[in-house]
């Protein structure tokens, strides 16, 4: 990709940003601490994107910089999850590694002992694609059948696990959570 399409693709994302909350220009720059004339000439392409600009709107506008800066096209949007099985649980990752948002498919074999309950930053959502699952969090536990959700925040410790035979669920999770949950899988339980 050109240096100009990347500075057309930043500038576009900008303006699309800024319109979306329904910011003015006075007002961004209120919060960026930067002068409407400045977001405007950046916007237009009558000034030079650099990072003094870029990183006080990129906070203003609550996006990390790299949202900013992706060059990746989303000519391919197919994800292709692969199995990673360990400890009677597989996953699938269903969405992309620097995704904000983590989605996974979950299968679940009972097990013989309860896991440790874990907590994280975030927050969690889960359906149950078949089977049912016992959801722990701290001293309750809820049961949640097929075609059911859940959400909890991950600050309570929690766990899942499969009751009377597999389950298959979807979950999605913030960083926090796919840290959380992904890479303690990944490596085997802690």
């Amino acid at each position: 990709m050109e240096r100009t399409d990347i500075e057309a693709q930043v500038r576009s994302r900008l303006r699309s940003l800024r319109h979306t909350l329904g910011l003015s220009l006075d007002e961004l720059a209120g919060r960026a601490h930067l002068s409407p004339s400045t977001i405007s000439r950046v916007e237009t392409g009558k000034r030079t994107i650099s990072l003094d600009v870029l990183v006080p709107l990129a906070a203003a506008l609550q996006v990390d910089l790299d949202a900013l800066l992706d060059l990746h096209g989303d000519d391919d949007v197919v994800i292709r999850p692969v199995p990673n099985g360990s400890s009677g649980r597989t996953t699938w990752l269903l969405s992309r590694p620097a995704a904000a948002t983590h989605a996974m498919k979950l299968r679940l074999e009972p097990a013989e002992r309860r896991p440790e309950q874990q907590v994280h930053p975030g927050h969690d959502w889960l359906f149950v694609l078949e089977g049912r699952v016992l959801l722990l969090l701290g001293e309750r536990e809820v049961t949640v059948e097929a075609g059911e959700a859940a959400e909890f925040a991950t600050m309570t410790p929690h766990a899942v696990v499969a009751v009377d035979g597999p389950a298959e669920l979807i979950m999605t999770f913030d960083r926090d959570g796919q840290r959380a949950h992904v890479h303690r899988h990944a490596d085997g339980p802690r």
